[in-house]
Order: structure tokens, then sequence, then C-alpha cells
């Protein structure tokens, strides 16, 4: 009896496995269950099952990169891969390299996850959608130069206004590099400064053909484009996500340019219009300055301005007068009151006392004697009158009582 080690057995289990042509490039269906999207590595790890069985299954990153969708628990799905043995625990696992659903088409799936995580962003709100400009200069076209959708905007912008110019970037408008190539040639018409607005579309085709108008990349790029975009992808039952987030959507490539283009004849319809307008706001303005004018006119200084003049002088004259009256009176008043204050003034003078007879008696120090008892008999003695002084001598002090 030969006994096994487990990793032998287990390289025995693994190498029958890989030596079975059928359990390579084997397909699958089932519905997942406990789907771990393993963030550091990229890696998915997941359980596909059936009401009988399960089995486990895990897609790496480099494969799961591809998938245009995102797995979920509960979805049905069709796998392709190898069947193997993961040596270190013992379990048979899928090793999944193709990954799509079933039941509902692959693309649309991705269409609707897409369009709802755009949604939840806000790319499809009507608030950040911007409004045409009512007369551009310039129309950028994001399309393919050889396709019927160029041609169709072109007949239709030299029919509606061929003043209106017109600046395409081509690109591909399918196949796998056509996402770069719109995104490119948005950013690069977008950022121009040429164009007030751009048209973005192809022809009609089925949903793979589309395919390219509903990948994430260029339904950023139209977000974020500097100038208003209208998309006009396929035909009028078409749908895709460039339409869900551009300003403005238009059934068809021809529906985009007649929304996009004003007609001539609409224009100079409205400019006739405008220039009524303006002609009777002009006539109103006219006529209420004739009549301020003719208000003018009637006032006395501007029929007669000689005679309003002389009016005035003599009213000035009169009032020259009126001053000089009122400055003679104010300064003969002002004069008496002088007189009347330097009369009184003069009366309080000791100068004036003096000149009645009085004398003002100062002893050798120059103070004024006020009383008998300042000096004494034989002490000399100054006696200051109007127009002098004397010296005396006090021969004797007499007291009254």
């Amino acid at each position: 009896m030969q006994i096994w080690t487990v990793k032998d057995l287990n390289n025995l289990i693994g190498g029958t496995l890989q030596r079975q042509p059928v359990l390579r490039g084997c397909w699958v269906t089932g519905e997942i269950s406990n789907f771990k999207h393993h963030a550091p590595s990229g890696h998915w790890y997941f359980t596909l099952k059936d009401k009988q069985a399960s089995l486990r299954a895990v897609m790496f990153r480099s494969r799961a990169a591809l998938v245009p969708f995102a797995p979920g628990n509960g979805l049905k799905v069709l796998a392709h891969g190898d069947v193997r043995l993961y040596e270190k625990d013992g379990s048979i696992q899928l090793y999944v390299d193709e990954l799509s659903p079933r039941g509902t088409g692959e693309l649309f799936l991705a269409h609707e996850q897409l369009k709802a995580r755009l949604a939840a962003e806000g790319l499809g709100d009507a608030a950040r959608k911007r409004s045409l400009p009512a007369y551009p200069s310039c129309v950028g076209i994001v399309t393919s130069a050889a396709g019927a959708a160029l041609h169709d905007i072109i007949r239709v912008a030299r029919r509606r206004n061929p003043q209106v110019r017109l600046l395409l970037a081509p690109t591909a408008v399918q196949g796998a590099e056509a996402p770069g190539e719109l995104v490119r040639a948005l950013d690069r018409v977008g950022r121009s400064g040429l164009c007030d607005v751009i048209i973005m579309g192809r022809g009609g085709g089925s949903l793979e053909e589309l395919w390219a108008f509903n990948t994430e990349e260029v339904a950023r790029a139209v977000a974020a484009c500097p100038v208003p975009v209208i998309s006009a992808v396929g035909h009028e039952i078409d749908f895709t996500i460039a339409d869900f987030v551009a300003d403005l959507r238009a059934p068809t490539p021809s529906a985009a340019a007649e929304l996009a283009i004003p007609a001539a004849e609409e224009m100079a319809g409205t400019l006739l219009g405008m220039e009524s307008r303006l002609k009777k706001a002009l006539e109103g303005v006219f006529w209420r300055k004739g009549c301020q004018l003719d208000l003018l006119r009637q006032r006395p200084g501007l029929r007669d301005p000689r005679s309003c003049l002389n009016v005035r002088a003599q009213r000035l004259i009169a009032l020259d007068e009126r001053l000089m009256s009122a400055k003679t009176g104010l300064i003969s008043k002002k004069n008496d009151i002088l007189h009347l204050f330097s009369s009184r003034l003069h009366a309080l003078s000791p100068l004036a006392v003096l000149s009645r007879g009085y004398g003002v008696l100062q002893d050798d120090q120059g103070c004024v004697i006020c009383s008998v008892h300042d000096v004494e008999p034989g002490a000399v003695v100054g006696v200051r009158l109007a127009d002098g002084s004397l010296e005396c001598e006090v021969k004797t002090r007499v007291e009254i009582v």
C-alpha cells in the first residue's frame, strides 16, 4: 500500500486535471455569489453556482480589466477558463479569462451600469446643461470625415446659413481606437477657442457599432468640454451615454445642424424686427426731446436774454444800494456805542479824578498813602497831580475823628 504526502497527492490531482483537454478552455454558466474585488491586487474572487452545486472561481486583474461590466452577486454569467487545482488548500477552481452576462446582453448591461454611475455623479442633471448660443459664428463637427453624417450636416448648414463657418475634427466613430480619437478631437476643438458649439455624432448602426459613444472616457470628455455639445448619434431610436451627458441630444446629425445653425431668413426677419423697434424707440426719444426743447424756448430768459439780464442788473444795483445803506447805518450805530463806552471809561480813569483838583500821595517808595498813620511828621511825600508832581514835607499830622 502506497502512502502519499499531501503535496504529492495534490501534484498528482493537479497534473491529472491539466492533462484533461475538456477542462482547458471550457465554458461554465452559473450565478455569481460571494463576489469579492480584492483591492490591493485587483483580482476578482467569486463562486459560480446553480441549484445543485457550486464552483470556486478567480479572475486575475489583467483579464478583469477587459470586462466591460461590473459583476455582482446574483448575476448569471457565462465564464470561460481552465479548471485547475489550487494546491495550497486543495480546492478545484475555475481560472476565468472571459466573463459575460447571460440573459441581458453584455453591452446593454454595461451601458446601463455606466449610465447609473454617471447619473449618481450628476453628469446627466438638467441643471448643468448649457443652452446653445443663439447666433454662432463657427460650429465644430466631431465625426468621421468619410461618413454620411458629415455630408448631412454640411448640406443643412449651407441651406440654413452659409455664413456660419464649420470646423471639422475628423475621428474614427467605431472600433477599438474610436473612443480615444473622439476624446482627443473633442478636446482639440473645445479648447481651440474658435467654435461656439460642437456637434458630435455619426450615422445609425448596431449597439456594437455605436459603442464608442457609450464609453466612460467619451462621456466624461463631453461633460468636461468648455463648449456646449450636441450629441447626434445614430437614428432617432438610438440613445447613447453621450446623449445622456451632452448639453443637448439631437435625434440625427441633420437635426443637430438644424438646432445649432439659425436660418439666415429667420435672422434677417429678427434683424428687421429689431430695426423697426429701434426706429420706433428713437422716434419716441426725438419727440420727447422736441417737447422739452419747445418748453425751454418759451422761457423768458431764452426768448429775450438781454431783457432778462437788464432786470437782473437792476436788481443787483438795488441790492448793492441796500447793502451800502445797511453798512453805513451799522457803522454809525457801532460808533455811537463806542463813544458811550469811551465816556464811561474816561469817567472812571484816575487821571480824570486828578483833573478835578485831587492828588495822590505817595511815600518815598512810590506806595500810595491812604491814611495819616502811614506817615510821620517831617517825612517827605510825593503828590501826584493831573499835570505833574510835588515833593512836600509833612509838618504835622491831624487825625479826623
